[in-house]
């Protein structure tokens, strides 16, 4: 498939409507004496904080983005989305702020603080067993219901809408050597590297997967998209895609650089790093980029100028806790 990437002018764009309703995050830089320990002095990390975006999660770009393309029609029948909880929030909160009726698909293995969000901007939740079911799902009450599809990662308007956090990041953090960033069906990734790469091409664009959920590494190794056959398996819910798709894999295909994969056990040390040396309480997809500064990627950004997306925090206390102990 030979997609089309958003335009930088259709990004500026869009970053100008979506600014009065979502928060412009900041970038931190890390420098602190741990982080010369771990990655060195001459390394330049700047963090984009999303985890402190609306819904707690970039989702909400993607998710308002799709909301403004629908037609009155679609609007009145409703919509739905599968989600494994971050796109859930924003759809809900998109939807909830648009007068939509909305009902997010998700697993039963749902963390208990994305269910609570979701159900507090009114949204109705269908449960299915596991994470590999609920695009199915998704699909199945939309043809019955004649609802409007918000898929989680693809759909250009989706990729429009994160290329906005790439745009900001670049206007934030110019002449940054590199940005790391977490994948799962690639929403985040095409929107994120659609931006650098046309604004600065010399800048690497690295995405991170879990090696349990690593739909997007061997779509691009197959060269074409493809589904976990035996479904995803990480603690990272929010990057276990059980498949990639069509759109988002050619984005990505086009303009990433490399995609690495880092262990469960390096997002929970990544996690435990972030909160007891920065403050942040971040779940285990917000901590993956820093996993993979911290792991596969330390040697290839020695010396760089870097740019770590923080993606999301909606996680519980009682996991939070869990998964560093």
């Amino acid at each position: 498939m030979n997609a089309q990437p958003p335009s930088i002018s259709e990004i500026e764009e869009q970053a100008r409507r979506l600014a009065p309703r979502l928060c412009q995050t900041p970038v931190h830089e890390w420098n602190t004496p741990l982080k010369a320990r771990l990655i060195g002095d001459g390394a330049k990390a700047l963090l984009k904080l999303e985890l402190f975006q609306k819904t707690g999660s970039f989702k909400a770009r993607g998710a308002l983005t799709v909301m403004d393309r629908l037609s009155q029609e679609q609007k009145a029948s409703g919509v739905v989305a599968g989600t494994g909880g971050n796109h859930g929030i924003a759809v809900a909160f998109a939807a909830h702020s648009a007068g939509v009726d909305a009902k997010i698909v998700v697993p039963k293995t749902i963390n208990p603080f994305r269910l609570r969000a979701i159900e507090n901007y009114r949204a109705h939740v269908i449960q299915v067993e596991n994470i590999s079911l609920v695009l199915d799902e998704m699909r199945r009450v939309a043809e019955v219901e004649n609802r409007a599809i918000m898929h989680p990662f693809e759909n250009p308007f989706v990729t429009l809408g994160t290329a906005t956090l790439g745009y900001e990041l670049l206007d934030q953090a110019p002449d940054l050597d590199c940005v790391i960033v977490p994948i799962g069906g690639g929403g985040l990734a095409s929107g994120l590297a659609s931006a650098v790469k046309q604004i600065n091409p010399r800048c690497k664009v690295y995405a991170v997967e879990p090696s349990g959920a690593n739909a997007m590494s061997l779509s691009l190794q197959a060269g074409h998209p493809l589904r976990l056959p035996n479904g995803p398996r990480s603690i990272a819910d929010s990057l276990s895609a059980p498949c990639t798709e069509p759109y988002s894999f050619s984005i990505c295909q086009k303009y990433l650089d490399d995609v690495v994969l880092i262990e469960d056990n390096e997002m929970r040390a990544a996690m435990k790093i972030l909160f007891e040396d920065l403050k942040l309480a971040v779940e285990p997809a917000g901590a993956a980029a820093t996993a993979a500064l911290l792991g596969p990627l330390k040697n290839r950004t020695k010396g760089s100028r870097i740019g770590i997306i923080v993606c999301g925090s909606n996680i519980d206390t009682e996991t939070f806790y869990s998964l560093l102990h």
